[in-house]
């Protein structure tokens, strides 16, 4: 703005700035922008300098303004138009087997999109994820590619023991895998609580590997025994919560940050899935024991224990493996007799052992007992190594006091059932 003396007053207004040149002394005002709402970047509507017009309606799939009546702005941009903030098409909306999550930001579009399938199979207790393809990753190396890899967990109780890994693309921004990666012992009480991580990360042999992008998924979401679709857009991972800022923060609840923090502290790690079967099977009268010849230490009933097999075991051995066994106790044990042990299976994570052992015990004095169950990694010339363990009784929960009421409500009956393997020792129970 120029003012020259003895002229008239001259007033030069730039394209972003409106002036009030109302009487008074001359006073800028708002930008224009203000007045209206943000646009979509590839939206060719031009801005009128009028503050006093109404703002232009836009509609989703139209780039011109005052068209198909006033709606809001959606965020999501049709497939294969560029500027958008998501990857969902107009159409894709419709299909109920497809998922799609999108960003406000420009993640989004900077790390990429990722495509796969899960399906839960309820009586085989397997979750499949069926890792499909990724599309417009972020450049991770100096040629302007990436060498891709996903990677699985379960969260929570995200370890090396529940860890899945596809192959790696070499050289792509845009990978297909269309490869199938199966959890062993998935239970209903799993897909209530448990959350899956997709991780999408560049494979450098040099160096570490870099991390490109997550995406997470409530297993709640996906139906028994239906293949659930999704096509996500890749996010950076949270970030991890500091326990001690927070309780600085936070000093008028400090007494239930301090449960959390001691919580986070003493969460359990899970080393693996096991598989066991219960079966109480009742006294036998005169006429079964001529039928069942051999059966003299089942005679007086008794809970007869089936060490099935154990999947997903962590590695304890440095060669990326374990030794595992199996011991049980039925406990309290005075007479110290309650113990029994499976034959060692060498150099595996997913043993098979297939072996039953047998307590001669009545109902009543059965249902006052725990039965601990504890998996371990032989080793040669020292102390063996605990891989985790599991307690069943009356005072257990979730899935281990479900299997054993299950099994004394169900004489004669057997009862199979997964258990997560955890890394703290039962209380009642020592090293050999």
């Amino acid at each position: 703005m120029t003012v020259q003396r003895g002229k008239k007053l001259s007033i030069s207004i730039q394209e972003h700035m409106a002036i009030d040149v109302c009487p008074g002394p001359i006073r800028p005002i708002r930008q224009i922008s203000a007045y209206f709402p943000r646009l979509s970047p590839t939206s060719p509507t031009p801005l009128s300098p009028n503050p006093t017009s109404p703002p232009p309606a836009l509609s989703p799939g139209s780039g011109a303004s005052g068209m198909g009546g006033p709606q809001l702005l959606s965020p999501l941009l049709a497939e294969g138009r560029p500027g958008g903030g998501g990857s969902l098409s107009l159409t894709s909306s419709i299909d109920t087997s497809v998922e799609i999550h999108s960003s406000d930001s420009d993640d989004c579009t900077a790390l990429g999109t990722l495509e796969f399938e899960l399906r839960y199979d309820q009586s085989s207790s397997e979750l499949h994820c069926t890792v499909k393809r990724a599309k417009g990753l972020k450049p991770m190396d100096f040629n302007g590619l990436a060498d891709p890899y996903v990677k699985l967990h379960l969260l929570p109780g995200a370890c090396k023991a529940n860890k899945l890994k596809t192959k790696t693309i070499r050289n792509s921004l845009n990978p297909v895998w269309n490869e199938t990666l199966t959890y062993v012992g998935i239970t209903e009480e799993d897909m209530h609580r448990k959350t899956l991580r997709l991780t999408v990360c560049d494979e450098d042999k040099l160096t570490h590997n870099e991390l490109i992008g997550e995406s997470r998924v409530p297993l709640k979401r996906v139906k028994p025994d239906q293949t659930k679709r999704f096509h996500t857009c890749l996010e950076h991972p949270p970030p991890l919560p500091s326990p001690t800022a927070m309780g600085e923060a936070l000093r008028g609840i400090s007494c239930y940050l301090r449960e959390w923090e001691n919580e986070q502290l003493h969460s359990l790690e899970e080393r693996g899935r096991l598989l066991l079967s219960l079966q109480f099977l009742p006294p036998l009268s005169s006429e079964d024991e001529d039928v069942e010849a051999g059966s003299e230490g089942r005679r007086n009933g008794g809970l007869c224990v089936g060490v099935k097999r154990c999947a997903h075991l962590a590695a304890m051995d440095v060669n990326g493996f374990s030794d595992p066994y199996v011991k049980i106790y039925l406990k309290p044990d005075i007479q110290k007799k309650s113990k029994h042990k499976t034959a060692v299976m060498k150099k595996t994570l997913n043993p098979e052992f297939n072996e039953e052992f047998f307590y001669e015990i009545s109902l009543s004095e059965l249902a006052n007992k725990t039965l601990e169950v504890t998996v371990w990694d032989y080793d040669l010339g020292r102390s063996n190594d605990f891989i985790g363990g599991v307690c069943l009784g009356c005072q257990s929960q979730g899935d281990a006091l479900r299997h054993w009421t299950d099994c004394l409500k169900n004489k004669g009956r057997r009862v199979e059932r997964w258990h997560i393997l955890t890394n703290e020792l039962p209380r009642t129970m020592s090293h050999d």
